[in-house]
């Protein structure tokens, strides 16, 4: 039987670049790489249900961190369990972690890794709900800015008003009739 290292990598948003993860993944020697460029929140994600449905008993799935491979503690061991029980073997890169039901110590290592990457995660989520409201308190409140100003609101609603059908409003500004409705809503 070949035993086959298989890699998985992710990052959270389509601007981050996966190279860093790829090129430690294959200087390990993972044959085969799988990837995500999504939220670790998210439930489904193509790559990583590629990578365990490849894997097959005696491979081993690699990823250069742990929280690459979890949304939170709780889905890193039901993960991890279920990798074991389908005879497939882990290892974590950073945390130098390998994970075989047969080594005590590997599953305790684990165990607290995951514990301490669900806890710099909380700890990041903390910091950001800190600075949003600290820049709420100032004034800005985020988000995307607004694309027309008072003035183009004014004569989209001159326009409507004088009976043009919002429609065509839609289609001289390049909106939506919804993003219209709200404009005026709002003025």
């Amino acid at each position: 039987m070949i035993l086959v290292l298989i890699g998985y990598a992710r990052v959270s948003t389509g601007l981050q670049n996966l190279d860093l993860q790829s090129d430690a993944l294959t200087q390990h020697g993972c044959t085969k790489i799988f990837h995500d460029k999504m939220s670790g929140t998210i439930k489904q994600r193509p790559g990583l249900e590629e990578a365990l449905q490849y894997a097959r008993k005696g491979d081993t799935i690699i990823v250069w961190r742990l929280d690459r491979l979890g949304r939170n503690m709780q889905d890193l061991i039901q993960i991890v369990n279920s990798l074991n029980e389908r005879g497939i073997g882990f290892h974590s890169l950073q945390e130098n972690i390998t994970m075989d039901k047969r080594n005590a110590t590997g599953q305790l290592m684990f165990h607290l890794f995951a514990a301490f990457a669900e806890f710099e995660r909380n700890l990041i989520e903390e910091r950001s709900a800190a600075g949003r409201a600290a820049a709420k308190a100032r004034g800005r409140l985020g988000g995307r800015p607004k694309k027309y100003g008072s003035k183009d609101i004014e004569m989209m609603k001159a326009l409507i008003e004088s009976g043009t059908p919002i429609k065509d409003v839609a289609e001289k500004w390049g909106l939506s009739r919804t993003t219209i409705y709200r404009y005026l809503e709002k003025q």
